[in-house]
């Protein structure tokens, strides 16, 4: 299968964060208990799933982003709207603002 994206790997991420917290459900709303329908799940949720088509796969990550971007998967719904932020994998790490800084404020 070809490398995913950053996007891909973010949501695959997000979506095994809240497997190993106990957040991840189904479509029907019952917990996911198998690590192997975790995967499946977030390669899905991710656009990266070989058992689809590519516009389907696109179709996906849209949903997933946007989705994302209303604050409702299960890890922000628990943990807050900025939840994201931690599984940030930039080359610094994730946003932390400091307080009063160089100027005072």
């Amino acid at each position: 299968m070809a490398k995913s994206t950053p996007r891909q790997r973010k949501t695959e991420g997000r979506v095994m964060h809240e497997f190993k917290h106990g957040e991840l459900e189904t479509r029907g709303g019952r917990k996911v208990k198998g690590r192997r329908q975790a995967v499946a799940i977030g390669l899905h949720e991710a656009g990266a799933s070989k058992y689809e088509s590519e516009r389907e796969n696109e179709r996906n990550l849209r949903r997933s982003r946007q989705k994302e971007a209303r604050g409702q998967t299960g890890m922000q719904e628990k943990e807050g709207r900025g939840a994201l932020r931690k599984l940030d994998n930039s080359k610094h790490g994730p946003v932390r603002h400091r307080r009063g800084g160089r100027h005072g404020s």
